[in-house]
């Protein structure tokens, strides 16, 4: 996960980042971020680009972290629920 966002840090103009994220009420949603910096071992700072502002995040509440050329992503992102595994179960 660190080297993912280390890379969109990297290379901010081009790269953003997709994942699903548990907010501290339990809530799951996807985001879509842009990473500006890591504030601890275990938080990082990010344009959210779904509240478009910026953001605090915890690394062990992110999930599924995937790149997205930022080319292909039109502000503002809505807020979707994150996909569930085939055979998953809520």
């Amino acid at each position: 996960m660190r080297e993912l966002l280390r890379r969109a840090m990297q290379q901010s103009d081009e790269l953003v980042v997709e994942l699903d994220y548990m907010d501290c009420h339990g809530r799951h949603t996807r985001r879509v971020i842009s990473p500006i910096r890591f504030t601890s071992s275990e938080h990082f700072l990010a344009l959210c680009l779904c509240r478009e502002e910026p953001r605090n995040f915890n690394l062990s509440r992110c999930r599924n972290p995937r790149l997205r050329w930022a080319a292909d992503v039109v502000m503002p992102v809505e807020f979707a629920e994150p996909m569930q595994p085939v055979g998953a179960r809520n």
